[in-house]
């Protein structure tokens, strides 16, 4: 769509818009003023009414003293007329009287054993009829009976008269009544005149509330139903009276007092009655009853000296809905006029304002397919012309833009595809070209498709000790070594990141790819000058072969790692060829570990104690804590083969601290009844001393907890643990050191054993390891590096004890050179708690 046919609809939509706006605060206006116009007329009708039920009431209760007064004149008249004795009177002879006296009936009341009951009647239902069950009627007759002051608060008391309240006959429920009841001790009878129905209501339809509601709602449009509720039995069950075998209502128990109740909601009109009496304030609510939508009004009236009650009043909110609907037809009406205008008026305008724009657009056009450099006349000096003069500007700076763009595009798209320290092709560029070359070798069939994967052994360690910038350099160093080793065609090496390089290889025997990589291995290998340090690195190699191995491009980097990670676990600078059992190991691991982390969540890991004895005196001077695992599934796992893993998955800080725990706790119970003092040697990983800080206040925790002497515990740890955070770690053993523990270096000789951190370092003890013992023969040959560890300790003062004594001619040659200190099976191997006590301290 155009922008002149968009403006004329934006402008015609937004005076719309403003006109249905308008339109819509219109009609809820009217709205809210036509509710509140029905709620002032129902406050007049309420009020109406509320006043006529009182009118009713206050003449009610004039007119039934009137018609007492008339029923006891008739009474007189009735005792001048009859003999004293109920049994000379006939009940025809009632009926004449009760139409001469223009009354309704006249019934006679005689005592009978513990009742009164009417024993001459001109209404035969009367006769025989039982007063006992009345309550107060029956009080005030027994009262009239014995000439007493009549008690009872309702109807009216005159001297010997009682009349009793308007209600409906016990006798014939179909009745309403006005009874009278005369006894001045003349006769044996009560004389009972009454009105009934005409005479009583009469009244009532005269001046009662029924004939303003019938015209309330004949003549008031939209006024459904008027009803006035009696709130205390309103939705309740009736409160039936059973007298002289019928059953009625009381008028002031009637729910309904005035009005009707077609429509019924009886549920929530009762809630809703609770709530306005309890509040005091009109409730309305809309709903559909008998088909009707309608608004429903109910409004409590309290007066000081009457009961409260409610008056309901039903409209028909049909009519208001109505109303409604025609105001807002007659201004959507008005309003369409108003749209037509807008609609020229924004058209008329638009064209205006884009004739320019479309030689503009045009000239846009054409720098938008690259056609920079023209440019647009305007003699216009307003804002389209600024418009006209930046496009031409824009023209001329988008040729320059664009020129440096494509270099700069150059520049990113070899970035995206290399390495940015060496310049290599990167990780997407080697898949991209792995992925070339398998197809390249199902077209052309090529014999082979090798995947080289290699990582530098420790180079974490030289990164650390050297810092990153001269690691930056080593690894642009072997990049380079790497890249002279390979052939001109056919490989292509790519750095994965880190310290990991991948290279392709296409047309190339297996041993072919194999010599190439030892080739590559023997070049890294020789030593590196950064700066003023001399480097020494080897390299891990991993190879797979397409399509021996897969012919999957994922699957093929994958088995290479793998074959790169078991050489790693061989010692390093090797090269290993992927095959199956190499997954199946590293299931096998990941078995491990799984079952590994429920042993120590359970606390099925132990720790076996291996002594440490003083040949010449041939006594136990302390115990090595050595950490054992008998799984129910895989049995007993060798430490060699756990600890590895517990490494690698951050599992060996927890089987460290069950150790300190079992074995600080054993030995210190040991300690208290042994006559003499045992060490107690305990390994730590080098992982540990990641946070070396940590770790000393760990054993500190330990040693405090168990109650444990600093200068009775041994750490161990290899050579290896001196690489890590070297500066912090020593710093870290001068602490411990000061703290009173002894230092021992296990396994000396088999790392990276320097003079300069044995004189730096606080170290109290070299461990032999077990392999160098294990040279020695019985002639004493294969010993000088035993021997020579032993003089280095002797010369630099520290205590030396050798591992793994198994033969009597070991003990001889160490205790011959001074090493008075050994462990091994010649004197136990690592036993249980209960066989250490069996074997050594039980006897």
């Amino acid at each position: 769509m155009s922008i002149k046919k968009k403006l004329s609809v934006f402008f015609t939509l937004l005076v719309l818009c403003i006109l249905l706006a308008n339109n819509t605060l219109h009609y809820i206006r009217s709205k809210n003023r036509l509710i509140e116009f029905n709620k002032k007329e129902i406050t007049l009708v309420t009020e109406e009414i509320a006043y006529e039920v009182e009118n009713s009431k206050n003449s009610a209760s004039y007119m039934e003293n009137r018609m007492a007064q008339e029923l006891r004149t008739a009474s007189i008249a009735i005792q001048d007329s009859l003999p004293a004795d109920y049994h000379d009177v006939s009940n025809d002879q009632l009926k004449r009287l009760a139409k001469k006296l223009m009354i309704s009936h006249i019934t006679l009341l005689a005592p009978a054993g513990d009742d009164i009951i009417g024993v001459k009647s001109s209404d035969p239902k009367e006769i025989n009829m039982s007063t006992k069950e009345w309550g107060y009627w029956y009080t005030s007759f027994r009262q009239l009976l014995s000439q007493q002051t009549i008690t009872t608060k309702k109807g009216v008391n005159l001297p010997h008269f009682w009349s009793g309240p308007i209600e409906v006959a016990s006798s014939n429920p179909n009745h309403i009544d006005k009874w009278g009841y005369y006894y001045d001790g003349s006769t044996n009878y009560i004389i009972d005149p009454y009105f009934r129905d005409r005479h009583v209501l009469d009244f009532e339809k005269r001046f009662g509330p029924t004939n303003v509601m019938n015209r309330f709602t004949e003549n008031l449009e939209g006024v459904l139903e008027l009803t006035v509720f009696n709130p205390k039995n309103f939705g309740k069950r009736n409160q039936n009276v059973y007298l002289n075998g019928n059953k009625y209502i009381k008028i002031k128990d009637q729910p309904i007092w005035y009005g009707t109740y077609t429509y019924r909601n009886t549920e929530r009109d009762k809630k809703s009655i609770q709530e306005v009496l309890k509040t005091g304030k009109s409730q309305s609510y809309l709903a559909e009853i008998n088909h009707k939508k309608v608004l429903k009004t109910l409004v409590p009236i309290k007066e000081k000296n009457t009961p409260a009650y409610v008056i309901g009043v039903v409209y028909d909110y049909g009519l208001i809905e109505k109303e409604l609907q025609q105001e807002l037809i007659k201004h959507l009406l008005l309003s369409l006029p108003f749209i037509f205008i807008v609609l020229i008026i924004s058209f008329i305008f638009s064209t205006s304002i884009t004739r320019p724009i479309k030689h503009i657009m045009e000239h846009v056009n054409q720098i938008a397919k690259g056609n920079f450099g023209k440019v647009l006349n305007t003699r216009r000096k307003d804002e389209l012309g600024g418009l006209v003069a930046n496009i031409n500007h824009l023209s001329h700076f988008l040729k320059t833009y664009v020129d440096d763009l494509k270099k700069s595009q150059e520049e990113s798209e070899y970035h995206a595809y290399h390495d940015f320290l060496t310049g290599l092709p990167n990780r997407r560029y080697f898949k991209e070209e792995l992925n070339r070359r398998l197809i390249e070798s199902k077209e052309k069939s090529i014999r082979h498709v090798a995947v080289l994967f290699m990582d530098i052994d420790r180079f974490k360690d030289i990164n650390d000790t050297l810092g990153h910038s001269k690691g930056d350099q080593l690894i642009q160093l072997i990049a380079n070594r790497i890249k002279e080793c390979l052939p001109s065609a056919n490989s292509f090496l790519t750095r994965q990141g880190g310290d990991e390089f991948v290279i392709l290889f296409s047309d190339f025997t297996s041993e072919e790819v194999k010599g190439i990589t030892e080739k590559i291995m023997a070049y890294v290998q020789q030593p590196c000058y950064i700066d003023n340090d001399e480097v020494f690195v080897s390299i891990s190699s991993g190879l797979s072969f397409y399509p021996e191995h897969s012919t999957n491009l994922d699957t093929l980097i994958t088995y290479a790692d793998v074959a790169m990670y078991a050489s790693k676990r061989q010692g390093g600078s090797k090269v290993s060829i992927y095959h199956d059992s190499l997954n199946k190991k590293q299931a096998e691991k990941v078995h491990i570990e799984t079952r590994l982390r429920k042993a120590i969540q359970k606390g099925d890991i132990d720790v076996y104690y291996q002594p440490k004895i003083e040949a010449k005196r041939n006594v136990i001077t302390g115990v090595e804590a050595l950490v054992r695992w008998n799984d129910a599934e895989l049995g007993f796992v060798s430490p060699e083969a756990f600890i590895p893993i517990a490494e690698e998955a951050g599992l060996i800080q927890y089987l460290w601290e069950v150790v300190m725990k079992k074995a600080c706790s054993q030995v210190s119970e040991w300690n208290k009844v042994s006559d003499e003092k045992m060490t107690l040697a305990v390994n730590f990983s080098p992982r540990q001393f990641q946070d070396p800080v940590v770790l000393v206040n760990e054993i500190k925790h330990f040693l405090s907890l168990h109650r444990f002497d600093p200068a009775w515990f041994e750490m161990e740890i290899t050579e290896s643990t001196l690489l890590m955070n070297a500066e912090e770690t020593i710093k870290a053993l001068h602490l411990l050191k000061k703290y009173g523990i002894s230092i021992s270096i296990d396994d000396f000789g088999t790392g990276y054993s320097s003079l300069s951190y044995l004189k730096k370092l606080p170290i109290d003890c070299l461990k032999i390891d077990r392999s160098f013992i294990q040279d020695i023969q019985e002639d004493y040959s294969n010993s000088e590096i035993a021997q020579a560890i032993i003089s280095l300790s002797q010369s630099l003062k520290l205590e030396v004890i050798a591992e793994g004594v198994e033969e009597e001619y070991q003990k001889a040659f160490l205790m011959k050179n001074g090493c008075d200190h050994m462990q091994g099976y010649l004197f136990s191997k690592p036993l249980a708690a209960e066989d250490f006590e069996e074997a050594f301290l039980n006897s």
